[in-house]
């Protein structure tokens, strides 16, 4: 039996985007309904809470310090506290009805970041990349929730989740750092969940959280499922490696939708000795 433990006690709405902050030696996550930006010290235990401007699909380390996240409307920058730097918008693209979701920062310290439609409908959402020197540009269109997103250590694979497609996709990355040739790596049978958020570990294998699943699986580099940790949970959103040795998988959880959550949902979950992570790349920009 894995043993998964509680790490952050918490009731939140729609957690989501675990990530490690290496400089910090911190854990950050997010309650996407809840407009909250959460960081973990697990070694000390201390805790920080801050409230965003709208929802926020994620949150992620900046080169230097602070944080940039995909809100509602667009992608915003927080400087390092103490630092009197003022929140600003480097993209700013309001949409009704649409909101951020997912993001990932890839080995060249760009920003992916995803969107997709309140009601989920087809074809709402998007993917698209903030370049370290404030470009954007739309990559994917035609997306219905866009969510995980991850590198193979070598960087020349992109991995990504359009959850209601039910597949685990992967690209190869292209001269530009642009994905091309897109095909399926694995996929989510009926009744096994959706895959939502994705991890990548030192050895290439793909974790995936499976939303309705109540599990986490592991897919080797060829797409065979080599591991399922079962939760406690039904709602799994995402997962990361985190800790001084990046061996322990951290999980976010949602209560969102449920009748009777269980206890641990919308907690901070993790699991000790899991497997060994890669480091995470800061937002150069």
């Amino acid at each position: 039996m894995t043993a998964v433990e509680v790490a952050v006690r918490a009731e939140a709405t729609l957690g989501e985007g675990p990530t490690w902050d290496s400089a910090a030696q911190r854990l950050i996550w997010v309650d996407i309904l809840g407009s909250r930006v959460h960081t973990y010290d697990p070694v000390s235990g201390r805790r920080t809470v801050m409230v965003t401007e709208q929802h926020v699909g994620a949150a992620k380390p900046r080169a230097g310090g602070g944080l940039v996240v995909n809100l509602r409307d667009g992608v915003g920058l927080y400087g390092p506290p103490g630092t009197g730097e003022a929140f600003r918008w480097p993209h700013r693209e309001p949409v009704p009805g649409r909101r951020g979701n997912d993001a990932a920062v890839a080995p060249d310290g760009a920003l992916w970041f995803g969107t997709m439609r309140y009601d989920e409908a087809p074809g709402g959402g998007t993917l698209s990349r903030l370049a370290p020197d404030g470009t954007v540009r739309t990559v994917l269109t035609d997306v219905a929730v866009s969510n995980g997103t991850g590198w193979s250590p070598d960087g020349r694979l992109m991995y990504y989740i359009d959850s209601p497609t039910r597949r685990v996709d992967v690209f190869d990355v292209g001269e530009d750092q642009l994905p091309v040739d897109r095909r399926t790596l694995a996929v989510i049978g009926e009744g096994e969940g959706f895959p939502d958020g994705l991890t990548v570990d030192a050895d290439g294998c793909v974790w995936v959280a499976l939303w309705d699943g109540g599990a986490v699986r592991r897919y080797t580099p060829d797409g065979d499922l080599d591991r399922v940790i079962e939760l406690p949970v039904r709602r799994p959103t995402a997962c990361a490696f985190g800790g001084a040795d990046l061996a322990d998988l951290y999980i976010t959880t949602a209560r969102t939708g449920l009748d009777a959550p269980h206890p641990m949902s919308g907690s901070l979950l993790v699991v000790p000795g899991a497997g060994k992570g890669l480091p995470q790349p800061a937002f150069a920009g």
